[in-house]
């Protein structure tokens, strides 16, 4: 394998909202944005590295915000699941059709659309350059995409989650919302608890301070600051034990 000396990190996980696949308004995928999020993924793979990504289904269902009194809990968070899974088999097709090796595994069993989840298959696909897709979060109701991530990048031997987000990193207050707004640069996991700052779930975030896996939290939306943050460089919000 080719010299990582590029890259500060050498095994990322991506984490990506189901938004992020959509479309501005409505449900469903957009063509022009999977091609972008492939062609990013591409450019991640040549610096190079070796790649999982964790995709989320809120493009189709949030099963934490599904108020269907019909419907339980449980059952509304195994569909946003089934979502996450629709979503990875798109993004799949989208970056073999530039070129990429590509698997998805998922940890709910689609056996016609996606291999099972088993923890040293997607290490060994990773190592043979192949992008891993990961679809249904941890198979668990009651769990986010962002738990999900945490839980993966830790079985996978990750050193950084890359939460890709429409905003530039971690703010003090909300700055859509706040003119005076401050960005973190750095933080520690003991900080942002302190400031109460949700960039992810608290079990994700316990999880990761456990385990001391990093996050680093950068806008998706400006050309080239996924690459950067995996560089290294200062484009967002490195939050770290």
């Amino acid at each position: 394998m080719a010299t990582m000396s590029a890259s500060k990190y050498r095994r990322p996980l991506l984490k990506l909202s189901g938004e992020a696949l959509g479309p501005d308004k409505g449900m469903g995928v957009d063509g022009d944005r999977m091609l972008s999020i492939a062609q990013t993924v591409k450019d991640i793979l040549a610096i190079p590295v070796e790649l999982a990504v964790v995709v989320g289904g809120g493009n189709f269902i949030r099963g934490a915000q599904l108020n269907v009194p019909s419907i339980q809990k449980s059952t509304a968070d195994y569909m946003g699941m089934l979502a996450t899974v629709m979503n990875a088999i798109a993004l799949q097709d989208t970056c073999e059709s530039i070129g990429l090796g590509t698997r998805v595994l998922s940890s709910l069993d689609v056996p016609r659309v996606a291999e099972r989840w088993v923890r040293r298959r997607a290490i060994r696909h990773m190592e043979k350059g192949r992008v891993v897709i990961i679809a249904a979060g941890t198979g668990n109701p009651h769990f986010t995409t962002d738990t999900a991530a945490a839980q993966r990048s830790i079985e996978l031997g990750c050193d950084v989650i890359i939460k890709a987000t429409k905003v530039d990193g971690v703010y003090d207050k909300d700055p859509k919302t706040n003119g005076d707004a401050k960005r973190f640069t750095k933080l520690t996991y003991q900080e942002a608890l302190e400031k109460n700052l949700r960039f992810m779930d608290q079990t994700a975030i316990a999880l990761c301070r456990e385990h001391k896996m990093p996050v680093f939290v950068t806008d998706m939306n400006v050309p080239g600051n996924i690459e950067r943050a995996i560089r290294g460089e200062d484009v967002g919000t490195l939050i770290e034990s």
